[in-house]
């Protein structure tokens, strides 16, 4: 079995699987908040002292950016905005879980922590040739 070389379709494949995953998953938890409102999010932010309107912020990290990462358009912007927006989720929601194991033995901010970690790694990596931006276009 050869293996791949580097930037190679197998590569590309890999970052768009990534790509792919990140933002389709982030994007379910956007869509949940165009449903049911950012009302919650606005009142995290104002207790944390900030103004309520950052909380509108949430549908650039959890809606646009998402789109953006699917497509391959401004891939590593948008990723780079997907990893901020877990920072200040765990920041506002998750920090007393910072430090906690759940009863399966799993880390109780795994799933942050992989979004965290998608994102970072597709802001790395770019979008690959799969994408609007190509392998490497101006978008990209």
């Amino acid at each position: 079995m050869r293996i791949a070389a580097s930037g190679s379709a197998t590569d590309d494949l890999g970052k768009l699987i990534l790509r792919v995953a990140l933002a389709v998953l982030i994007l379910f938890h956007g869509v949940a908040k165009i449903i049911g409102g950012v009302g919650f999010i606005t009142g995290l932010v104002a207790k944390a002292g900030l103004p309520p309107v950052l909380g509108y912020l949430v549908y650039v990290g959890e809606v646009l950016a998402p789109l953006l990462i699917l497509f391959g358009a401004w891939t590593r912007v948008a990723a780079l905005v997907v990893a901020m927006n877990m920072v200040v989720a765990v920041a506002l929601v998750h920090m007393g879980d910072l430090f906690s194991m759940t009863k399966t033995g799993g880390w109780a901010l795994e799933l942050q922590g992989m979004y965290l970690a998608a994102a970072l790694a597709v802001a790395l990596l770019g979008a690959g040739r799969y994408s609007v931006g190509g392998a490497n276009g101006r978008l990209n």
